[in-house]
């Protein structure tokens, strides 16, 4: 069966990335809208973006009002930054919040309208350049079709997909990365290891898609722990840049399965950062698809070097799981209890979780039949 694989229009990696890519941007407007945050530009990373810029004549504005995970008053007050400043193109620069955002921004663009518009809709509309600089390594969004922005009104989050939010060029530069702290290296490094194991075990897995995960989950095993106690160690920071990378391309033509579709809910009721809530899904989770692709995950198993062709695949599977549980555990991932949520206040939920986790098609994605009542009970398993 023929089958399709996107992939960013132009992509630059490694050090010295941004300097390379100058050239680029140079074609790609006269005047660009930076999507951000106020770290970004208090850690002088915004600083950076800019120069390369002005190192072209480029003339720019900056919105620096991605507070946390993006929201659809956010998208709204971007694009009237665009719009106001004249604006031709857009770069996000930070994690996947401002990449997300920028991507929302550009599909407002041209036809107007809100961005919850499009919930359950593809996105195809006339989009202006995007550029995207990942300052983590983990959402992967540089790489994917996909954008998450939360309904404020309906307390949900929206996952929305059209060909037309890939970016025209993605800047996978680590000096970027070289300065998100601990906490968020293992939440985001934790994301990425989601995407690729999800793409690498999802129904809609395909040839090209399985060398991405696979490679990505290899990196991920052998450099996140790294990454997450020293944070100057170039080559670990490096790695984790195109593991984030491979394992957003993977995902973007495979999709993602049960974590993925439990983790969203969490993050839109209790406020958690989504690498995060998806790091606390993965044992319950990957536990309940294993039966269902023991051959998949002991392929994962074997690679990373924790079974051997020796092992059955159901004991590969369990190992590889295992080896899951470990990495989860060095990284200090919170529970749900630990990070302060409250038992009740998440009890009296999990019928609305279960059901947008279900509506949101993830959890079909698993190569296990799924029924909203096992979504409920993977969720009373977190406690």
């Amino acid at each position: 069966m023929a089958r399709e694989f996107i992939v960013p229009g132009q992509i630059i990696t490694g050090s010295g990335a941004l300097t390379m890519a100058e050239e680029t941007l140079k074609g790609l407007g006269k005047k660009a809208l930076i999507v951000t945050d106020k770290v970004m530009i208090q850690l002088g990373n915004c600083a950076k973006v800019e120069t390369a810029l002005k190192n072209q004549g480029i003339d720019y504005a900056i919105y620096s009002e991605i507070v946390g995970e993006p929201t659809d008053t956010m998208i709204e007050n971007g694009l009237k930054v665009y719009k106001e400043n004249g604006c031709d193109f857009l770069v996000a620069l930070g994690g996947g919040s401002p990449i997300d955002s920028m991507k929302a921004i550009g599909s407002l663009v041209v036809n107007g309208g809100n961005i919850s518009d499009y919930m359950g809709k593809v996105i195809d509309v006339e989009m202006p350049p995007l550029v995207a600089i990942p300052t983590t390594a983990g959402t992967g969004s540089e790489a994917t079709q996909f954008t998450i922005i939360t309904d404020t009104k309906k307390d949900i989050k929206m996952l929305l997909k059209g060909k037309v939010l890939m970016p025209k060029l993605a800047i996978i530069d680590p000096q970027f990365t070289m300065t998100a702290p601990p906490k968020i290296t293992a939440a985001t490094g934790l994301d990425a290891l989601c995407h690729a194991v999800e793409a690498y075990t999802s129904r809609k897995a395909q040839t090209l898609s399985d060398s991405f995960a696979m490679s990505a989950v290899k990196r991920i095993f052998k450099s996140l722990p790294v990454a997450f106690k020293d944070g100057k160690n170039e080559e670990a920071r490096i790695q984790m840049s195109v593991a984030a990378l491979e394992a957003g391309i993977a995902f973007n033509n495979a999709s993602v399965t049960i974590i993925h579709g439990m983790s969203r809910p969490i993050g839109a009721l209790f406020h958690v950062a989504h690498g995060l809530s998806n790091a606390m899904l993965m044992k319950e989770c990957l536990g309940f698809a294993l039966e269902g692709a023991y051959d998949r995950f002991a392929d994962l198993g074997r690679a990373i070097g924790v079974a051997d062709a020796t092992d059955e695949d159901k004991a590969a599977a369990e190992k590889f799981l295992s080896a899951i549980e470990g990495i989860v555990k060095e990284l200090e991932t919170p529970t749900l209890a630990e990070f302060g949520i409250d038992k009740e206040e998440f009890f009296k939920v999990i019928d609305k979780m279960a059901y947008d986790a279900m509506d949101s098609g993830s959890p079909q994605n698993t190569m296990r039949e799924v029924s909203e009542e096992q979504v409920k009970q993977i969720y009373r398993n977190l406690w």
